[in-house]
């Protein structure tokens, strides 16, 4: 307990010459004259000279310093019933000076006094009972002794007295008695008091909210120097809107509460330096007040300091120490910090990779309801990452963030219900959380609800949606989309049939590097349908497309080698792409393959071989695949066709096509 009011440090006059007379003295500074005047009355057994003379040997005036005289003439006061004397002897027993330390003591003559009405021990009785020192605690008996010093106007008592009916304290909790009470003791000036009457108006707690009255009770608070007055004062002119709004003034009243070491005040002064506002931007300087702030455990310092870090911003980049700082942040439950460090662990930053450690601080962040950690913590259980694979604790979380309004995990919800993953397969739903995705922009979502609509047509019916949904991705650069999007215009499937704006959006995904995309667009340039025809074009398009592994470009590619068309006739060329798109099952390239076996072009002619091919390019459809094997047919003989037929199994194998036709060749020398 912080004691209020050292000792009564008044003389005390009476209708007496000699006490008169010694009053008159000590107020003059002559103390030796007002001890010589107290002296004999006290001795005589005037109670208040008796006061009068403790007072002089507590303080050393007039004589040499003596606490156990001080006390001896206090008690000898108190004893007479003489209040004044009964507080200071309380104090005396309360702070051990001149006797030994006794709350029980303290009580008895703070009791005494208090009952007689003296303010000062009234307000201390009503502390001795807070804390239950010398006896036992009682909300209620500190209530009552505060509110008598409180009623006979004591500043402290008053706004104890708020601080009790606001908490509850002793009293029923009752904002309009505290807000009175506070009130009173703001009037006489007292700090504390006049900030908690300021923060009643800014919350508007027990009575209506008023910002311009909030202002006026900080600002006299923090006049005074009260730091949560200024700390407060200043966020009220950062955050109020309108006329009270004084970036200026908030970073003013920010300083004198960070230069009182305020925690909150650096961190925000800190955060108005990073942003430029209301101060020249400098992020060295905003770094130098989080360190101040976070090295008193400022879990927003903390985090802000570890952002710093991270991104290299007023301080050298240096991950280690963001991971430190969002590490003491995070262990106090910052829920923003608690993300961050998982994220640090996921992707190795500052800290070895560790999904464990990732899903631990995932899973505290998402507790908390941070929607990004809600996320990231149900593609850890879908993907088996730092947590057994578990796709009903997957759907559990991305139904927590999608519910918040998450569009990836409103996106991601949707495709487990497409697929049935951790609930029961449900198109409805898939479509109704993907279209909430979708309608928040997600460009993926957009793209999705399109082929949902195009998958399940016969069951939703709408092709005008499907184009809508497309289009909408398309527009935000998914290559996916735009694809989709020009094959939509090139067949006129719920569109007006349109080859110019197939070649457009066709374009657009092939610079992307769409494999698709490419490979059409080198048709639409062989054949000239919505753009001017250009082998060279096709060739340059089929060539993007083949070299990532499109088999159907490949088999187009080795076709315009083998023509002639858009590169020099080269059959080498031509046979090295058509056994590319072969090894995958291409039936064009099967078939291809198989005319240049038949032709002896690029290699030595042989009908068993042309024969196998074409065989399998029938079963994929190939328009004259069927003709050329009945050809083939006529070439060879029937252990020949026996022989085919068992090198087209081979063939079929997976990437066993070259591997067939040279063990077959070897075999027929």
């Amino acid at each position: 307990m912080v004691l209020v009011a050292a000792l009564f440090t008044g003389f005390i006059s009476m209708a007496n010459a000699g006490l008169d007379e010694g009053l008159v003295a000590a107020k003059a500074g002559n103390f030796s004259l007002a001890f010589k005047e107290f002296e004999p009355l006290a001795e005589q057994g005037n109670a208040i000279a008796q006061y009068n003379l403790g007072q002089m040997y507590l303080a050393g005036q007039g004589v040499v310093k003596d606490t156990a005289k001080a006390v001896s003439w206090y008690r000898k006061s108190a004893e007479q019933g003489y209040a004044y004397a009964q507080f200071a002897l309380g104090t005396m027993y309360e702070t051990s000076r001149g006797v030994p330390q006794s709350d029980s003591q303290a009580v008895i003559w703070y009791r005494k006094a208090a009952e007689q009405g003296e303010v000062n021990s009234q307000f201390l009785l009503s502390l001795m009972y807070t804390e239950g020192k010398g006896v036992p605690q009682d909300d209620a008996q500190a209530a009552n002794w505060c509110r008598k010093a409180a009623e006979q106007g004591d500043a402290v008592a008053q706004y104890d007295l708020g601080l009790r009916y606001g908490n509850g304290e002793g009293v029923p909790q009752d904002y309009i008695q505290s807000e009175s009470w506070y009130r009173k003791s703001a009037e006489q000036g007292h700090a504390k008091a006049q900030y908690n009457l300021g923060w009643m108006y800014a919350n508007a707690q027990g009575i209506p909210r008023d910002d311009v009255q909030a202002v006026s009770w900080y600002r006299k608070a923090a006049e005074q120097g009260n730091v949560d007055a200024q700390y407060n004062l200043g966020r009220m002119y950062e955050i109020s809107k309108g006329e009270l709004q004084n970036f200026d003034l908030a970073v003013s009243w920010y300083r004198k509460a960070a230069e009182q070491d305020d925690a909150h005040a650096q961190n925000r002064l800190g955060r108005m330096y990073e942003n430029g506002t209301g101060v020249r931007q400098d992020n060295a300087q905003a770094v130098s007040w989080y360190r101040k702030a976070a090295e008193q455990s400022d879990v927003d310092a903390q985090f802000n300091l570890g952002r710093m870090y991270e991104n290299g911003t007023g301080v050298r980049q240096d991950n280690a120490q963001a991971v430190s700082w969002y590490r003491k942040a995070a262990e106090q439950n910052d829920v923003d910090a608690q993300f961050n460090l998982g994220r640090m662990y996921a992707n190795g930053k500052g800290v070895p990779q560790d999904d464990a450690q990732a899903a631990i601080w995932y899973s505290k962040a998402a507790k908390q309801g941070k929607v990004k950690a809600q996320f990231y913590l149900g593609r850890m259980y879908a993907n088996g990452k730092g947590v057994p694979q578990d796709d009903v604790q997957a759907v559990n979380w991305y139904r927590k963030a999608a519910e918040q309004g998450d569009a990836t995990a409103q996106y991601d919800l949707g495709v487990m219900y497409e697929k049935g993953l951790g609930v029961a397969k449900d198109i409805a739903q898939a479509v109704s959380w993907i279209r909430q995705a979708a309608e928040q922009g997600l460009a993926i979502a957009q793209y999705s609800l399109g082929v949902l609509y195009d998958n399940y047509d016969s069951v939703l019916h709408d092709k005008a949606q499907i184009v809508s949904w497309y289009r909408k991705a398309a527009e935000q650069g998914h290559d996916k989309a735009q694809f989709n999007l020009g094959l939509i215009y090139e067949k006129g499937e719920g569109v007006v049939q349109d080859d110019a704006l197939a070649v457009s959006w066709y374009n657009k995904a092939a610079a992307q590097g769409d494999v698709q995309a490419q490979t059409n667009l080198g048709g639409m340039y062989e054949r000239g349908q919505g753009v001017e025809q250009n082998n060279i074009q096709a060739v340059s398009w089929y060539l993007k497309a083949a070299v990532q592994g499109s088999a159907s470009a490949q088999a187009n590619l080795g076709g315009m080698y083998a023509k002639g068309q858009g590169v020099p006739q080269d059959d080498t060329q031509a046979l090295s792409w058509f056994f590319k798109a072969a090894e995958q099952g291409n039936s064009a390239g099967q078939n291809n393959l198989g005319v240049m076996y038949a032709r002896g072009k690029g290699v030595p002619q042989n009908w068993v071989v042309a024969y196998a091919l074409f065989s399998l390019s029938v079963l994929g459809e190939v328009s004259h695949g069927a003709k050329y094997r009945e050809i083939s047919l006529k070439k060879i003989t029937p252990k020949q066709i026996e022989a085919g037929q068992q090198l087209s199994i081979e063939i079929a194998k997976p990437n066993n096509l070259s591997k067939a036709i040279a063990a077959y060749l070897e075999t027929a020398k």
